[in-house]
């Protein structure tokens, strides 16, 4: 495997940087001293923005106006993205969005594909389940209706859907009588589907999406068992990808403050104990930058290994949920009280890296399932 970026990768990257610098992480109240949610929405003039440039469009087919890139440019993008705090459902407009391109009918893609693009349609995603446990798809069922073989009926619940008030599209997966996946794209304002106001731990405002008998076209439903799998993964990939743009702005501004912070007569960053618990921290980073490429290229080219993409997947969000929570932790100890002033933003990047962890989930669910994977497919 490659592990180099082609030129519009890099280009990708460099446009992102020209957008995201003009973000300042402060923009809204700390999540610390807010009660509820810090914002009603999401940064509106920073998503314009993002389509002015194209990057809301990079990943999207060409037929429809975008540039065709693959998972990895998403990531690099959302990678750019998590260093400053974007308020922005990046991850799960492009997501979903590449999702129905690549398995929608022609209708579905016409409807949401350029819309998307341009960002008049913002799209998300209930991959929460019911409780935040258990398979997303279990939660709500899918039927046909009783007096016609036209359309579908859903029912269920699906907890802590990002962006959930400000969406156009929410993409729902669910189960069928006989136990297949089936992945629907719900408008927000639907009869039978009801959103309560929930708050994430960086403040952000979620959404506990409830469908009581919610009927949908047949194009609004993707019927094909691989969707909603390949869609999962893409979250869980982008996820990762923000965990690692957050930790390595966090350790950047930890080797900012240790080096002008004297102790003794002495920067701080120049002490053992200091230096060997960065050097750690940069470990962890690396080791989940790795990672998360091998999992963005697994998903991006279907290529084969010794295990199914969803094995590279487990072994990235394995090294980013742990990771990230760890850089975060050496930062705040190395800042001090510093580190705890709400003046600065060190405190937003600790909020921001705790929602990070607890959407991907503990490490152990994912060794867990890494040790599945394994025993289904013996090596050698």
């Amino acid at each position: 495997m490659d592990f180099t970026f082609t030129e519009e990768h890099l280009a990708a990257v460099e446009a992102a940087k020209a957008v995201f610098s003009a973000v300042a992480p402060d923009a809204v109240p700390s999540p610390a001293m807010t009660a509820g949610a810090v914002a009603d929405d999401f940064d509106r003039s920073l998503w314009a923005r993002l389509a002015d440039s194209d990057l809301l469009s990079l990943v999207l087919p060409e037929e429809h106006g975008g540039a065709g890139l693959d998972p990895i440019a998403l990531c690099l993008v959302l990678r750019e993205s998590a260093k400053v705090l974007a308020r922005v459902p990046l991850l799960e407009t492009s997501a979903v969005a590449m999702t129905v391109a690549r398995y929608g009918s022609a209708g579905l893609r016409s409807e949401i594909i350029p819309g998307a693009g341009r960002g008049d349609v913002v799209l998300t995603a209930a991959a929460n389940g019911r409780t935040g446990h258990g398979p997303a798809e279990i939660a709500v069922t899918a039927h046909r209706p009783a007096a016609s073989a036209v359309g579908w009926v859903l029912d269920g619940v699906q907890t802590a859907v990002p962006w959930g008030q400000c969406a156009d599209r929410i993409a729902v997966p669910a189960h069928t009588a006989d136990g297949r996946a089936v992945l629907a794209l719900v408008p927000r304002a639907h009869d039978g589907l009801t959103l309560a106001e929930q708050v994430s731990t960086s403040g952000e405002r979620l959404a506990e999406v409830r469908l009581e008998a919610v009927r949908i076209e047949d194009q609004d439903l993707i019927d094909d068992a691989q969707a909603w799998e390949w869609l999962r993964g893409l979250l869980a990939t982008g996820t990762c990808a923000l965990a690692l743009g957050l930790g390595e702005r966090v350790l950047a501004m930890t080797g900012e403050y240790t080096g002008k912070r004297e102790q003794f007569g002495f920067p701080v960053a120049t002490f053992q104990a200091v230096a060997v618990q960065a050097a750690d921290r940069y470990i962890d980073l690396r080791a989940m930058e790795a990672t998360l490429w091998q999992a963005a290229w697994r998903i991006g080219t279907g290529s084969g290994g010794a295990l199914p993409p969803a094995g590279d997947i487990a072994v990235a969000k394995i090294w980013a949920s742990e990771g990230v929570r760890r850089v975060v932790q050496t930062a705040q100890h190395l800042h001090g009280g510093f580190g705890a002033d709400v003046d600065y933003p060190l405190h937003r990047y600790h909020a921001w890296a705790k929602q990070f962890e607890l959407s991907l989930g503990p490490a152990a669910a994912h060794e867990e399932a890494l040790g599945d994977l394994l025993a289904a497919h013996p090596l050698g």
